[in-house]
């Protein structure tokens, strides 16, 4: 399996140089791992390797997203809990995208066997978020994974996007 710090380094270079989209780390809001406003990603500096890997490549197919679609911008800023099992579905649709997306910049980055690991962490996030936009309790995504038992995601062609700039949800 490809290393973490490859992995991270290899994704972050192809962010920047082929996206154009200035990767940092820093700080973010917290309980926030990361932010993303359509134009830059920021990793939050107290992250493990492995979970900063997910966030910029996670953050990234958000990115994508978002320069694509308002429709995909007004599901990624509603983040209050409350939300009905058809908002959810939509949801989970979107963050699935987002992680697919994910899968094909790591394929782009030469680190292709990463996929099962990506889609047990989209599992593991998606599987929070249902939870907390159910309840409204917040604790750590990790506690979600279960390797190796959730859906394994293709990679989802990235089609051409113009990075603009677009609302922040936590730090800038």
């Amino acid at each position: 399996m490809t290393p973490f710090k490859d992995a991270y380094d290899r994704a972050e270079r192809l962010i920047e140089r082929r996206y154009g989209l200035p990767v940092s780390i820093g700080d973010v809001v917290d309980p926030n791992t990361g932010d993303f406003d359509g134009l830059r990603i920021v990793v939050d500096h107290d992250l493990e390797l492995e979970t900063a890997l997910f966030v910029l490549v996670h953050l990234f197919g958000h990115t994508v997203q978002w320069n694509l679609s308002a429709e995909y911008r007004a599901i990624g800023l509603e983040t209050a809990p409350g939300k009905t099992d058809v908002q959810i579905e939509r949801i989970r649709a979107y963050e699935q995208i987002a992680t697919r997306y994910s899968i094909q910049l790591l394929h782009e980055a030469d680190v292709r066997d990463l996929d099962r690991w990506a889609s047990d962490w989209w599992d593991a996030d998606f599987r929070w978020l249902a939870h907390y936009y159910r309840t409204g309790e917040k604790g750590d995504f990790r506690s979600f994974l279960r390797p190796g038992e959730g859906e394994l995601l293709a990679p989802l062609a990235i089609p051409d996007f113009t990075p603009q700039r677009w609302v922040s949800r936590w730090s800038f």
